[in-house]
């Protein structure tokens, strides 16, 4: 009987050739220093022959012996496909994602074919001018330029040859940031038009609080201590990528689908932030009237969800447009923005500078919140409430 061309249930990986009889296995290795794929083949007459032979073939490549590492001819985009899966394991996925799609969009495309060991300052140069090409900022050439330094960095370390004065050319200069405050007056106008909301705490936690969106949205019932007129900020929403990798170290909890809570970045990032009187009054009546779920999020879409980012911001626009209001060049203002306020009202407040960071967790250690201590920033919060008209009898009744 002529056995079957497909490759029979079991065989790992083998397919039989019946013009010759042969069994034939096939393992991916990657790239070549050539920069072509490396894909390795082992056959046999014999199935058993053939299945030994191919998982010599998964252990060899199980053990990483694959022939771009520690030669003058690996390429970018071969050290590239090498270099990833080091840095997932280094990195938070959101980071890993950005970072990634600078390699796969402009770092390989431009000068993936380079050999490392034959790098120039001319070849950080092409990578620049293929990002400004594109129409894209020099923002983001920065970016491309620090995640190839990086990747060289580690060839290095890896024992690869890299030109050293390929390290020292020159990176893009950043490119210029119309991000700043919202006047005072356009704030009042948000918040007049926020305050007829029922999620409006969470708007008034941006601008009166600073809390960065992820941490708004994040945030959970068991993090806010009515008693104590605290919240604990020490997690984000984020939406992170199906099978992402968990570098050392991190601390996330799965939510729904694609919806994580995770840590801050930085140990500053998870700090107490007093409740003025405004805020523990408006969160005490939207605990009372809460509808429960399964993570215990203070706000949530009209489906009992987790909300997401894009949804957020449009709200945030939609706010914005109702309020009339408006970036001096026209556009929305940013949510991130209203981070820019807080601070500047802070500091037209005389607040001190070390307040400020602890407030904002962005204060090089988070014990330096300590040297604060609560009734400073607390005090600190009620003057910016005063500043923007946030008192109890608006939102009696």
């Amino acid at each position: 009987m002529t056995p079957p061309k497909r490759r029979p249930r079991g065989t790992g990986g083998l397919t039989y050739r019946p013009s010759d009889g042969m069994w034939i296995g096939r393992v991916d290795f990657g790239w070549t220093p050539q920069g072509t794929r490396d894909r390795r083949t082992v056959s046999s007459r014999k199935k058993t022959e053939a299945q030994k032979k191919l998982r010599d073939l998964l252990l060899l490549k199980g053990k990483g012996e694959n022939p771009a590492t520690g030669t003058a001819r690996a390429t970018i985009k071969v050290w590239a496909e090498q270099w990833l899966p080091m840095h997932a394991a280094k990195v938070r996925p959101t980071t890993y994602a950005t970072d990634a799609g600078a390699v796969h969009k402009w770092i390989v495309p431009t000068i993936g074919h380079r050999r490392l060991a034959d790098l120039t300052p001319a070849d950080m140069r092409a990578l620049r001018q293929a990002v400004l090409g594109a129409g894209r900022s020099t923002t983001t050439a920065l970016h491309a330029h620090k995640i190839l330094v990086k990747m060289l960095k580690d060839a290095i370390v890896e024992g690869l040859t890299v030109p050293p004065r390929v390290l020292l050319a020159p990176p893009p200069a950043k490119a210029a940031n119309d991000r700043t405050s919202i006047p005072v007056d356009q704030a009042l106008e948000i918040l007049r038009i926020a305050l007829a909301r029922p999620d409006a705490p969470r708007w008034v936690a941006a601008i009166l609080q600073g809390m960065r969106q992820g941490e708004t949205l994040g945030l959970t019932w068991p993090c806010v201590n009515l008693q104590a007129a605290t919240v604990d900020v020490s997690w984000q929403l984020q939406r992170l990528p199906k099978g992402h990798a968990t570098p050392d170290g991190w601390e996330a909890r799965h939510l729904t689908g694609a919806m994580w809570l995770t840590r801050p970045k930085t140990s500053a990032g998870q700090r107490i932030i007093p409740l003025v009187p405004w805020m523990h009054a408006a969160l005490t009546t939207a605990r009372d009237a809460w509808t429960p779920n399964p993570w215990g999020l203070v706000w949530v879409n009209e489906r009992a969800e987790p909300i997401k980012a894009e949804a957020d911001r449009d709200a945030w626009k939609a706010i914005q447009a109702e309020a009339g209001v408006a970036h001096p060049s026209g556009r929305p203002w940013h949510l991130h923005e209203c981070r820019h306020t807080t601070a500047t009202m802070l500091l037209q407040l005389g607040v001190d500078r070390a307040v400020i960071e602890a407030i904002l967790g962005q204060a090089v250690l988070v014990e330096s919140y300590l040297h604060v201590g609560q009734a400073e920033a607390r005090k600190a919060l009620e003057a910016v409430a005063d500043r923007l008209a946030l008192n109890l009898p608006q939102i009696e009744g």
